[in-house]
């Protein structure tokens, strides 16, 4: 079963895999609209596996390119008239050119001092948004971000003011980005991210120029990062200041680190499980983050490969078990 998941190309077994969950998960979940937001903060660990999982990158300026996405995406539809799909491109071009940006000054540190400055350049994103509160509305947010139809050449394709619809077009997005990650993660690219990430000195001795690949990856995950703002933004109809402060960044490293860091299909497993925790014991218990932290706490020191690696460790035991039992 976990050879299956393993599978590599476009149809690979985890690409199956995804596709039945996006078509089950509306089903399953109460609203088409939780799933949606669970697909959006998705794409959103996803990206920092890129970093985290296969560059070895911890970054917390994560939510500086979710929430640049947010506001540029809506900035551009209320103020400039954009659709749908060109506010959508806009944010994930200015995600991609703000993570440049930021990757070519962290990564001439490293350790402690490139984690440090992710998390400055995180802060300045946050008082410059509180600060430019004429466009961004401060600490009130930006209301009245619109979902426009989707429409290609002036013609109109879907309507998305329902929630049923506007989950399909992110299920497709997610799909999308999802396929287009593990493209990048089996090619040489990702090979070579992966050796850095194990031994940066013995690929940059190779050969490699480790600054030259940290910075694509930088730049592919806050371009993924920022289409994921976008999205919420558009999700809520609303941009809080929260979507660029530090917090953000916490809740989509938290969501890798719980999915799996290494896994494409960790980053699912880790968004569905914080967004879903979320949505039932808010309702029920004020101070349900401390599960959250004694649930943080039991992954890290017991299951090291997070949600997805246990689920790996229960299928191969079962599977083992099953053998043992059909042997003659």
């Amino acid at each position: 079963m976990t050879a299956f998941l393993k599978s590599k190309g476009i149809f690979g077994g985890m690409t199956l895999a995804v596709a039945a969950i996006l078509v089950l998960l509306p089903l399953l979940l109460p609203s088409a609209t939780l799933a949606s937001e669970i697909l959006i903060f998705a794409m959103a660990a996803l990206a920092c596996n890129l970093l985290l999982g296969y560059g070895g990158l911890l970054s917390f300026g994560q939510g500086l390119f979710f929430g640049a996405g947010s506001y540029l995406a809506s900035l551009a539809m209320i103020h400039g008239g954009f659709g749908l799909i060109p506010a959508l491109l806009a944010a994930a071009v200015a995600g991609a050119v703000l993570a440049t940006c930021v990757g070519w000054l962290s990564i001439r540190r490293a350790g402690i001092y490139f984690v440090m400055l992710t998390l400055a350049f995180s802060q300045m994103g946050y008082f410059l948004a509180y600060t430019l509160s004429k466009w961004t509305g401060g600490d009130n947010g930006l209301l009245d971000v619109p979902r426009p139809d989707l429409s290609l050449f002036g013609i109109r394709i879907a309507d998305l003011s329902s929630a049923g619809a506007y989950y399909t077009l992110v299920a497709v997005l997610f799909f999308a980005v999802f396929v287009g990650a593990r493209r990048v993660i089996d090619s040489p690219f990702g090979s070579t991210l992966v050796a850095i990430r194990e031994n940066e000195t013995r690929a940059a001795a190779i050969g490699f120029d480790t600054r030259h690949f940290k910075m694509l990856a930088f730049t592919l995950s806050g371009a993924v990062t920022a289409l994921a703002g976008a999205l919420y933004a558009m999700l809520i109809n609303y941009v809080p200041l929260d979507n660029i402060a530090m917090s953000m960044s916490e809740n989509i490293v938290i969501m890798t680190i719980i999915g799996g860091t290494g896994s494409l299909l960790g980053s699912l497993l880790g968004a569905g499980a914080l967004v879903t925790l979320g949505d039932i014991l808010s309702a029920m218990w004020p101070r349900w983050q401390m599960l959250l932290g004694l649930a943080l706490i039991l992954i890290v020191m017991f299951l090291r490969g997070g949600l997805w690696g246990g689920v790996e460790h229960a299928l191969d035991r079962f599977l083992k078990i099953r053998e043992k039992g059909n042997a003659p």
